[in-house]
């Protein structure tokens, strides 16, 4: 393994990291100009929904310093686009629940966006923690 690829590896976490961070900034700076044109009227799932991407990213750093292998996990590209797209899932859910909520009205189908979220979120994650579980992380 050449120091190129070994370099490579440990970047992968690292700008997933930066990304999550990102889009938590962002989230927070639409929710800001969103409450500005709001006429005063807040929601708390527009107010809140900046922890579905803090917590994603925070989870894989967690992992990542656990030593769970999760440069292998990137490597089967549809457990990690379900991940992502599972917190994205949740980040619009919310946001939508809270334009709905400001407008004064509801759906019925904002359930729909926090179940198929979590649900994509869980498959997302199961390879890293059968991963974890069965002692397949990184040599020290």
């Amino acid at each position: 393994m050449s120091i190129l690829d070994m370099n490579n590896k440990s970047s992968v976490p690292q700008k997933t990291g930066i990304t999550y961070l990102i889009a938590t900034v962002a989230i927070v700076i639409l929710e800001k100009i969103y409450r500005l044109f709001g006429h005063g009227v807040t929601s708390p799932a527009m107010t809140w929904m900046f922890l579905f991407p803090l917590a994603g990213g925070l989870l894989i750093y967690l992992l990542n310093r656990a030593k769970v292998d999760i440069e292998d996990a990137e490597r089967l590209r549809s457990f990690s686009n379900l991940y992502h797209s599972g917190i994205a899932t949740l980040t619009v859910g919310s946001f939508l629940k809270g334009v709905l909520e400001i407008a004064g009205t509801d759906s019925v189908y904002l359930l729909y966006f926090y179940i198929v979220g979590f649900g994509m979120v869980l498959l997302g994650i199961v390879p890293l923690l059968s991963r974890a579980s069965k002692g397949h992380s990184e040599p020290n």
